[in-house]
């Protein structure tokens, strides 16, 4: 697999960037041409990679050859302009290679349980629906299952950035559905930490929930952020862009979240 290091100097660039190729709002040039206006000296696009078991937010394999192919061309555009990188967001399940790009994110996006996948982050009511039917109503057992998950991310996917890390609690603001001081919750995190600090991964600073209004700071919790530092374990901003306007949403106020 090609990679290609993010250098110190573009990480106030985007590397978490959607199109309409999946579940983003703008064509890929768009998205260039705001980060030339914005003098971001790269932008890294990532689309969903195919997931099977939900089409409605990822690439299919024609779309996602589609993408790549227009990443490639814009590249070849925008030659001394801006640097352009071709990432792809890895859902843990995806079946599909990331053989060809230049990074990857790995996220998770579901759980499989009882047979079934469950979305982490659709809406509330399947988050609230999921822990009903499969976990009897016991968030701290959904949190062991996600957070052991995301602890075999890198295993799994091979990323260099890992993507959202607590993306349970995209409905969880102020705390309303389950207790992030809880010690199950605080022990499955930090297990997944240790997981992965050996890992040559680093974490994002994901400002995307707040963008759309779900959360009033960004992925991951900032006691997760100081936890982070504590272990040595880089972290770059990230906007999980899937709108222009807010392609560095946050980036200026949550600078000290990476330093």
């Amino acid at each position: 697999m090609i990679r290609k290091s993010i250098t110190m100097a573009e990480q106030f660039s985007n590397f978490h960037t959607h199109t309409i190729l999946c579940d983003g709002k703008d064509e890929p040039e768009a998205l260039v041409q705001e980060a030339l206006r914005l003098g971001c000296p790269a932008l890294g696009f990532s689309g969903h990679s195919y997931a099977p078991y939900d089409r409605a937010y990822c690439m299919s394999p024609e779309e996602t050859e589609e993408y790549k192919a227009v990443i490639h061309r814009l590249r070849v555009k925008y030659a001394g302009r801006i640097r352009i990188y071709l990432g792809v967001e890895q859902d843990f399940y995806s079946p599909s290679s990331t053989a060809g790009y230049d990074y990857v994110i790995g996220s998770v996006h579901y759980l499989y349980k009882d047979g079934v996948y469950l979305p982490v982050d659709a809406s509330r009511d399947g988050q609230e629906q999921a822990v009903r039917q499969h976990y009897g109503g016991d968030w701290y057992a959904l949190a062991k299952d996600y957070f052991e998950t995301v602890s075999r991310v890198y295993e799994q996917t091979h990323c260099q950035v890992v993507g959202h890390f607590d993306l349970l609690t995209k409905f969880n603001e102020g705390d309303a559905l389950f207790s992030t001081a809880h010690p199950r919750y605080r022990r499955a995190a930090l297990r997944a930490l240790d997981a992965l600090a050996a890992a040559p991964v680093v974490f994002e600073i994901n400002t995307g929930a707040m963008a759309r209004g779900y959360r009033t700071e960004p992925y991951p919790a900032q006691w997760i952020v100081a936890e982070l530092r504590h272990r040595g374990i880089k972290r770059i901003l990230s906007s999980d862009c899937h709108d222009k306007s807010n392609l560095l949403y946050g980036f200026a106020d949550y600078k000290s979240w990476i330093e």
